[in-house]
């Protein structure tokens, strides 16, 4: 697949590819902005910003940007991540240039009015409560604290509800002055639609926005020791994860430790833990393993749930598997099955138009080019068992691991 790049004079990147077997538009700005970004005491901010933009602009109330898109068929949303924000639409080929209008105008023009501020507080304290009611996602949250102490990558990035309870319009406005890089944003468009056709439409919006160049610099990530803890829940099974820092986004191994942990935990049902601790053992319902990077840094974490008095036979499970993946290289067949499901899944991927024109986006941001696929084929097609081997024992060291458990509170 092609794709096209143009850079405006004011630094924003618009990536473009045309897919004819479609009636559908999909396009959004990727912002190299997160939670990460935030002050020590502006936790949450970026993903409240996320929330805000939907609230009011120069021109619009909240109404109108909400009705825009659906009343045509179409779908708006955002998301905050811990590098990035994002602000996306899908819409039909004919209705492109008003889903483009309308991202230009709530990513760069909203106003956040302070009436708005006080509904989305609430709104936002109740997605809080809704995820402290979901044990999975806060093992997950907290996990990320015991990885990254101390670091904006370890905080929640729905923030707290000290936080969320103290930020004014003052706030926003001051963070996106501080934050904000033109030359750091990228408009993504996938669809049924010619790069002149996008052009025309976005660049008339874009071209007027004023060059903004911002001095902040993310803060290094800071040494790492393993931590081990255990907290009492209202929970009725024993959720544990385990892992470590892994390798950046930069790390040239990133593709074959991407491959390793799909052996492990990835998604299929064929995966190490899934079938030795579900289908063999019966003691979880699901297991996954993780591997996220980032621009300076990574992680790979271990995440299942069990029966209480069954967590430390699924512990050693889990623990024996990492040792195999450390100490056997895998067979020449079971590397080729690895490498194929791999990259069918990657092809897979590559199907969804959306989450094709979001990794455009955040491609370049984070690396300045988009990798093609094939190339990154050949990466996972020309690693060896050895190297395998050889990355498993230095990722999967379990005198590195941290671990967190939760527990039933006792009645």
């Amino acid at each position: 697949m092609s794709y096209q790049i143009r850079e405006l004079a004011n630094g924003i990147r618009i990536v473009h590819q045309e897919v004819t077997h479609t009636r559908m538009v999909h396009c959004g700005f990727i912002l190299d902005i997160g939670s990460r970004d935030e002050g020590e005491d502006k936790i949450g901010l970026a993903h409240f910003w996320e929330h805000m933009a939907f609230k009011g602009t120069q021109k619009r109330k909240a109404f109108h940007i909400i009705n825009r898109l659906d009343s045509l068929g179409g779908e708006l949303n955002a998301y905050t991540t811990k590098e990035k924000i994002c602000f996306y639409a899908t819409i039909l080929r004919q209705h492109f240039g008003k889903a483009a209008e309308l991202l230009c105008d709530i990513t760069f023009d909203s106003i956040f009015p302070p009436k708005q501020i006080e509904k989305e507080r609430q709104v936002i304290l109740e997605e809080m409560a809704m995820y402290r009611d979901s044990p999975d996602d806060c093992l997950q949250d907290e996990f990320d604290e015991i990885l990254y102490p101390g670091h904006s990558l370890g905080k929640n990035i729905l923030g707290t509800e000290e936080s969320v309870g103290t930020f004014v319009q003052q706030d926003f406005l001051k963070f996106l002055e501080e934050r904000m890089d033109t030359h750091k944003i990228v408009f993504s468009v996938v669809g049924n639609i010619s790069f002149n056709r996008v052009l025309a439409k976005v660049v008339p919006f874009l071209e007027n926005i004023p060059t903004k160049t911002s001095n902040y610099q993310r803060q290094p990530v800071m040494a790492y020791k393993p931590l081990t803890s255990i907290s009492y829940r209202d929970v009725t099974q024993a959720h544990c994860a385990l892992g470590k820092p892994a390798l950046s986004i930069n790390d040239p191994n990133r593709f074959k430790l991407f491959l390793l942990n799909n052996v492990l935990g990835g998604p299929s049902m064929n995966s190490r833990l899934n079938m030795a601790l579900r289908e063999k053992a019966g003691l979880a319902y699901s297991i996954e393993s993780v591997f996220q990077s980032y621009t300076d840094t990574g992680f790979i974490g271990i995440y299942y749930g069990t029966e209480e008095r069954a967590a430390a036979k699924a512990r050693k499970i889990v623990m024996r598997e990492l040792k195999l993946i450390r100490e056997k290289k895998l067979g020449s067949l079971q590397l080729h099955m690895a490498k194929e499901q791999t990259i069918g899944q990657m092809a897979m991927a590559e199907e969804n138009y959306a989450g094709l024109m979001l990794v455009y986006g955040k491609n370049l941001l984070d690396k300045g080019k988009i990798e093609p696929l094939e190339n990154i084929f050949e990466t996972i097609k020309s690693a060896t068992a050895s190297e395998l081997l050889e990355l498993a024992q230095q990722v999967y060291d379990e005198d590195q691991f941290s671990y967190l458990t939760y527990l039933p509170k006792e009645v």
